[in-house]
């Protein structure tokens, strides 16, 4: 069911964290992603894994790293409208 997929995408913390760096930057390296989440390049390689085997992001190699896109482009609006929300949570 896509909405599972979705709710399992965006569940875990380090995934949302992981999208919202795609959204950001539009591409990025294992590398980049655990320094920027303080998280090991082990462990950004898993929920990468995850995110791409529910088709949320695509990679592409350029030796010898992949970078990690977006391959939903529709998760920019996502985040767009998570932003306005969080930043009108946070103003009360």
């Amino acid at each position: 069911m896509p909405d599972e997929k979705l709710a399992r995408a965006i569940r875990h913390r380090i995934r949302r964290d992981i999208l919202h760096i795609l959204y950001e930057k539009e591409k990025a390296s294992v590398h980049e992603i655990a320094k920027k989440l303080g998280i090991t390049e082990s462990s950004a390689s898993k929920h990468l894994k995850l995110l791409y085997d529910l088709g949320f992001v695509g990679f592409k190699e350029k030796h010898p790293e992949k970078f990690y896109f977006l391959s939903i482009k529709e998760i920019r609006e996502l985040f767009e409208i998570y932003d306005k929300i969080v930043e009108k949570m946070r103003k009360g």
